[in-house]
């Protein structure tokens, strides 16, 4: 075993807790005054950025960038995308682009381009494999040099995953659980020292009944659980896809970013972003305690 992405990730959650505070940032997120300040759009979605980083940057382990919330503001969007990561990288944070890229062959390996080098360099990104296992193959020569790792979709959080994700195949298993078998196979290759492999998977913590199967079958995979808080996840629910409280960080977007409507003071949207992620994060720390 060696030195990997994932066990730079394995460390922060040791120290800091689970909480992957996701910066799907909304324009109407962004509180007026804030907006007011700024000439464009591009600065008025860094700042926010920057003060929600800032403020929570020891309450959580991870940040998880959602790509369509800045592509879908064009040129000025993806510039406050690309400044997000570098400023990550300038605070020694862990950065996961969700990009959720699922191409095969030479497109795949423009993606891996893209997202692990230049402008919109990350630590991780997601992935979706349901096209096939080659569609995961031209980001491997990455993960190999040890600085960059996938989370792949395996089971997610959504309704719709019952409707192929949970499809019966002959030998008895749902495709989510073949899936998963597959990449699990494949991370092997990539173990850290932690014992978890640089190619994770996103598992959502919204279905619990074949929780602990997930857990055991997956044994070194880490996972990037969405679905608490907005979806209807529970802290006893993402306590069960954990081990001794880590092998996994937990997704929250708007839950953290909209914690100052709550507080009902849009002034200090960071502090009240940092003690959301504080308040989550101590929640899931005290449900995995009680499942000992």
């Amino acid at each position: 075993m060696r030195n990997y992405i994932i066990d730079k990730l394995y460390d922060k959650v040791n120290k800091n807790g689970v909480v992957c505070v996701g910066l799907d940032t909304s324009v109407d997120y962004i509180p007026q005054w804030l907006l007011d300040k700024n000439e464009n759009i591009e600065d008025a979605i860094f700042e926010y950025n920057q003060k929600i980083i800032d403020a929570t940057a020891d309450a959580a382990s991870c940040f998880k960038v959602q790509i369509a919330y800045y592509e879908a503001l064009g040129i000025k969007g993806l510039m406050a995308y690309k400044r997000t990561l570098e400023y990550l990288r300038q605070k020694d944070c862990i950065s996961i682009a969700d990009i959720k890229r699922g191409d095969i062959a030479a497109t795949a390996k423009m993606y891996a381009k893209a997202h692990f080098e230049g402008d919109f360099e990350s630590d991780f990104i997601t992935l979706s494999p349901y096209m096939g296992m080659d569609s995961i193959d031209p980001y491997l020569p990455y993960l190999e040099r040890g600085d960059k790792g996938i989370f792949a979709l395996v089971r997610t959080s959504n309704k719709g995953a019952e409707d192929l994700q949970y499809c019966d195949l002959k030998e008895g298993t749902k495709v989510y659980s073949h899936i998963g078998d597959q990449l699990h196979n494949m991370g092997k290759k990539f173990l850290g020292d932690s014992g978890y492999s640089a190619i994770g998977g996103v598992v959502g913590c919204t279905h619990v009944e074949e929780a602990v199967e997930i857990r055991e079958r997956l044994n070194s995979m880490f996972f990037l659980i969405p679905g608490y808080g907005a979806q209807g996840g529970k802290a006893e629910d993402v306590a069960l896809y954990l081990k001794e409280g880590n092998g996994g960080v937990v997704n929250s977007s708007r839950k953290i970013l909209l914690a100052y409507k709550e507080d009902g003071n849009e002034k200090a949207f960071d502090i009240s972003a940092r003690n959301e992620a504080l308040r989550m994060r101590d929640e899931i720390r005290n449900a995995v305690e009680k499942a000992r």
